[in-house]
């Protein structure tokens, strides 16, 4: 069986560097740098994977509350089709990214889970 490690978190936020600063004080994250084009401020943690604060509201589809995990994948395909033979609903199909590809389904109660894949993988 593939390994499947959580690779990425993205915290939605009204107010990412609002966030990224009470992040930084109340645990020590490292905030890495921001991504304009999303309003994303990447955070590096001690131990674990790191993640984004992103910009949630009507215009960018996320919403205050609806924390995403990343998965990674060496088979974003093969993936997306087991989930949905167990249950799952695609959302965002197999996706092109700057760092590789992602996609993004529902489990059958109702979570979003998103999957990563490095430019090697797909």
């Amino acid at each position: 069986m593939s390994d499947h490690p959580i690779c990425h978190i993205e915290i939605p936020a009204t107010d990412p560097a609002t966030l990224s600063t009470f992040y930084t004080e109340v645990f020590d994250w490292q905030i890495e740098g921001v991504d304009p084009t999303r309003n994303a401020h990447l955070f590096h943690v001690q131990r674990g994977p790191g993640g984004a604060f992103v910009q949630a509201g009507e215009n960018t589809g996320i919403q205050p509350g609806h924390v995403l995990i990343y998965l990674f994948t060496e088979d974003i395909d093969a993936t997306l089709a087991k989930a949905e033979e167990l249950g799952a609903t695609t959302l965002t199909p197999k996706t092109e990214v700057p760092y590789g590809w992602t996609a993004v389904f529902a489990d059958p109660a109702g979570n979003r889970i998103a999957l990563f894949s490095t430019p090697g993988h797909s």
